[in-house]
């Protein structure tokens, strides 16, 4: 980064972006510790011929060395335009800087919700998985369809945003009913979409798009739930069961792998044999990341995980893939445990993260598991997400009263 005090430029690589080895590159500019980036359009290079750590062409290539001439050309054209920023003597902001370096008139960007709607997702794309997108980009659905209705209009102007504004979408989203057959929206539903929409909000105040804090004195409310897990009993009638359906047998499989390591269903297809290690102890460990939280997880693997391991090592479809296990979409999934359950006997809503719950609560705190592990097998990042599941543990209460009940006699 050079340039002043106040006024900054880098540029940065998007790897994550890369196509055929090559990768879009953006500027990076700060004003006053506001930072915002800008992708310099149509130009995409060679990773190999990319100094990351400098963000800039590699000097050792002349491939590099062209990359070097045309960042230099960009950096002198946004200093350009800074200096003249200067001369009007109004306040410089880096989205000032941005409109002048794309050609836009200030009068053209007034900020608008939409335009930071899209700002939040593309720059939450580069961080958050495919999966967490998609809720956003559901709440931006919602976003969309709440501002048609009730201000018959496509967009709204950010300086307009305040709290009647937040109080009448969280009543659009309690009264909105699907044309399909889903049901209308719950208060945790509700919840996820204003959660998703505060974020942007905030992400717009630090970008000095939004005046004030629309959102100062709105209560979230939240419905505190059980998790739906298997007992004992359903958990073995499921494991136990043969269907004459290979693909069930197959999703059956799955489903009681996350039961014994507590991984989501993102985290499980995308396991590979380099996933599986050997520990300090000399025994097989699963170690991973959590794609919702980029959190480490690193567990020894019970036998009935391994065993199920073992079993699809030779299987054709997991070896084309280079998984563990064959590929299968979490819509296709939570339509054969719904069939699985019924088989099975099973009333419960299985889904497949009945299996992570599962996991939790028969598995491991049922058997005498300190919550402090589970939660680290979890990959959860507070312990109190992981104390929902001991709450619904009647056997474990009553185990644990019983203990006191035997102190007590003998005192």
């Amino acid at each position: 980064m050079e340039y002043s005090g106040k006024f900054g430029i880098h540029f940065k690589m998007r790897a994550e972006r890369a196509k055929d080895g090559r990768a879009p590159v953006f500027m990076g500019i700060v004003i006053d510790a506001e930072k915002i980036y800008i992708a310099l359009k149509g130009f995409v290079v060679d990773i190999d011929h990319w100094d990351k750590l400098n963000g800039s062409g590699k000097k050792s290539t002349k491939q590099g060395r062209d990359i070097n001439k045309y960042l230099e050309d960009v950096r002198w054209t946004m200093k350009d335009h800074y200096r003249k920023l200067e001369l009007t003597d109004a306040a410089i902001t880096a989205e000032k800087l941005k409109c002048a370096f794309l050609g836009l008139k200030e009068e053209q960007n007034t900020p608008m919700l939409s335009e930071l709607v899209k700002y939040h997702n593309d720059q939450a794309s580069t961080l958050l998985s495919k999966g967490t997108m998609s809720h956003y980009f559901v709440t931006q659905r919602y976003i969309n369809k709440f501002i048609k209705q009730t201000y018959h209009q496509d967009d709204f102007k950010l300086s307009e945003l305040n709290y009647k504004f937040i109080a009448d979408f969280e009543l659009f989203l309690y009264n909105h009913r699907p044309k399909d057959h889903q049901k209308k929206m719950d208060t945790n539903g509700v919840l996820k979409h204003l959660i998703r929409l505060k974020k942007m909000v905030n992400l717009g105040s630090s970008l000095r798009w939004v005046d004030g804090e629309p959102f100062k004195g709105f209560k979230m409310r939240k419905k505190a739930v059980d998790k739906e897990f298997l007992n004992e009993w359903e958990l073995q009638r499921v494991e136990e069961k043969e269907f004459e359906i290979e693909r069930l047998n197959t999703v059956r499989d799955m489903f009681i792998f996350s039961c014994y390591t507590g991984l989501a269903f993102i985290d499980m297809v995308g396991l590979t044999p380099e996933n599986i290690v050997t520990g300090l102890d000399g025994e097989p460990w699963l170690r991973t990341f959590r794609q919702k939280t980029l959190v480490p997880v690193n567990t020894p693997l019970l036998p009935k995980a391994l065993a199920l391991i073992k079993k699809y090592k030779s299987n054709y479809r997991a070896q084309v893939s280079g998984k563990v296990f064959p590929l299968i979409s979490n819509q296709k999934m939570n339509a054969y445990l719904k069939e699985i359950a019924k088989i099975c006997g099973v009333s419960k809503n299985m889904t497949y993260h009945v299996a992570r719950h599962t996991f939790a609560t028969t598995v491991t705190l049922s058997n005498g598991v300190p919550i402090e592990t589970v939660s680290k097998i979890l990959g959860h990042t507070k312990i109190s997400t992981t104390q929902i599941y001991a709450r619904v543990l009647e056997r474990k209460i009553s185990e644990d009263m019983s203990i006191l009940k035997r102190k007590l006699e003998k005192s």
